[in-house]
């Protein structure tokens, strides 16, 4: 990774059952925009050229960096399953922020499982603004025990969260698919911002229905 920065784990913990925080030291000068990403790699013999894209999920002004990452049991040998087994101390090593989503205005915001996580910067920052609830979240998980951060998401965007869950049902969440349906009965405009991010093929279905109902190619905001 070119302009590498090396930094430390400061401690970690788990929001979720495969989902943990990690709080890392920030180097001097370094500096992002909510909704960009970083590269990291494991500082060690064997992982330090695996780099994987990750999101820093604190404000921008915080004098630490903090990343929200999900661990994928069934990857052996994998980057983020490795990542969960590291402690406070270990090293990381660190792209520039690079990056295409950035908070362009009041919109719709569509993710699918670890997706919410460059979503999660833009949010925070909101929330010091006076317009974060103008925003809405359709977000995509398999149950609810796999939502990232729900009482945080609801607790900015109130009845403009929308949560749905695809295996198990569960009071307060949708048991669909975001599909062009669920898109047509939540989403009265289709002529404002749109901010993508998920898997692959969540992404190509949510893009091809969200552009059949209206929405501008321009409008779409997703990592390119």
């Amino acid at each position: 990774m070119a302009d590498t920065h090396s930094v430390k784990i400061l401690m970690t913990r788990f929001i979720t059952h495969d989902v943990k925080q990690f709080v890392v030291s920030r180097p001097e000068g370094f500096t992002f925009e909510p909704g960009q990403g970083v590269e990291l790699a494991i500082d060690a013999p064997g992982w330090a050229d695996k780099g994987r894209p990750f999101t820093p999920t604190n404000l921008p002004e915080d004098d630490v960096l903090e990343f929200t990452i999900k661990g994928y049991a069934d990857h052996e040998g994998g980057v983020t399953r490795k990542l969960h087994k590291l402690e406070a101390g270990a090293k990381l090593l660190m792209s520039n922020p690079f990056g295409t989503i950035k908070y362009q205005g009041p919109g719709v915001f569509i993710a699918g499982g670890a997706g919410i996580t460059p979503f999660l910067a833009i949010f925070r920052q909101r929330a010091k603004t006076v317009d974060v609830d103008k925003n809405v979240l359709l977000f995509s998980n398999k149950t609810p025990a796999d939502v990232i951060c729900e009482r945080e998401l609801r607790h900015y965007l109130g009845e403009h969260c929308i949560l749905t869950c695809t295996a198990e049902a569960g009071t307060g969440y949708l048991n669909r698919r975001i599909d062009k349906a669920v898109l047509a009965e939540t989403i009265d405009r289709f002529d404002q911002h749109f901010y993508l991010c998920g898997p692959k093929k969540f992404m190509e279905a949510i893009t091809a229905a969200l552009k059949d109902l209206g929405a501008r190619p321009q409008s779409l905001v997703f990592e390119k």
